[in-house]
């Protein structure tokens, strides 16, 4: 063996034994893109095509043309719809009915404009897919207390958290129908006939406009199953706080103030 002298100089000074400044970037570097690799893989993009989790297939807007005949129809007079996606396994006998949420409109000119779109028509209403990290969401490794539950999401095209029933008149003559309450009884009455009267466990939830309307019909939902059935409501973001805003403001107080006077000034208008 080949013994290095004593005189001889060392391999690597000391200096050359520590990390300069540019290593440690670079190794900050690498860290940080081992990080966000194993983010990726494990709820990122890259989980579904590395581990191979099924994707959500669009699910078809199901109308309630036969609901027009009671008056259940949206602000332009379309009938309104829902999506449902079948439970499978043990979450075959298991319900979640959403009401989805999209703001409310407080005037007669607001209300016009929301008919061309889908928070006013089911014109404009197009499939959707239950994906995502929320509690809809169909992937177990996301959603693993309600991924194979029989979900209905509830289209919300009447402007004022599916509550209203009386009708308006725009300005250009044609007639608004703040039919929400009937929209909600009508989609409930459908899917309980199609198996949600005999669920064992149901949740109603809401976002936004939907968790106001979440709130306004917990009880009626609750009140349609037995006491053995297990029956939650969950409500996001569903609760405003009548605060003034940052302007000093009660932006709120004012938009809400609107959503009642137009539904409660035309109450008169309703056609039994």
């Amino acid at each position: 063996m080949d013994m290095v002298p004593a005189s001889a100089e060392p391999l690597l000074h000391p200096e050359q034994c520590q990390l300069r400044p540019s290593d440690h970037r670079r190794w900050w570097v690498l860290v940080a893109a081992a990080l966000l690799l194993m983010l990726l893989v494990t709820v990122g993009p890259l989980h579904p095509m590395l581990f191979g989790v099924p994707q959500s297939e669009p699910v078809a807007l199901i109308l309630l043309t036969a609901a027009q005949e009671k008056g259940a129809v949206c602000l332009d007079g379309t009938p309104p719809g829902y999506h449902l996606q079948r439970g499978s396994g043990d979450g075959s006998s298991s319900w979640h009915i959403h009401l989805q949420g999209g703001g409310w409109c407080g005037t007669v000119n607001d209300c016009s404009n929301r008919r061309m779109s889908d928070l006013g028509s089911s014109k404009f209403m197009k499939p959707i897919q239950f994906t995502g990290a929320g509690i809809l969401s169909s992937d177990h490794l996301q959603n693993p207390d309600f991924y194979n539950w029989n979900k209905a999401y509830v289209r919300y095209c009447d402007g004022a958290s599916f509550s209203g029933d009386a009708e308006g008149q725009a300005e250009d003559g044609t007639i608004l129908h703040f039919r929400g309450l009937r929209i909600y009884q009508a989609v409930i009455d459908e899917l309980m006939e199609k198996g949600l009267a005999n669920a064992t466990q149901a949740i109603l939830t809401g976002c936004s406009a939907g968790g106001l309307a979440t709130f306004v019909h917990c009880d009626d939902f609750s009140a349609r199953f037995s006491h053995k059935v297990s029956v939650k409501c969950l409500v996001d973001a569903g609760f405003i706080l009548d605060v003034k805003d940052i302007s000093g403001q009660r932006s709120f107080r004012s938009l809400y103030g609107g959503v009642v006077h137009l539904q409660v000034s035309h109450w008169t208008c309703l056609k039994l």
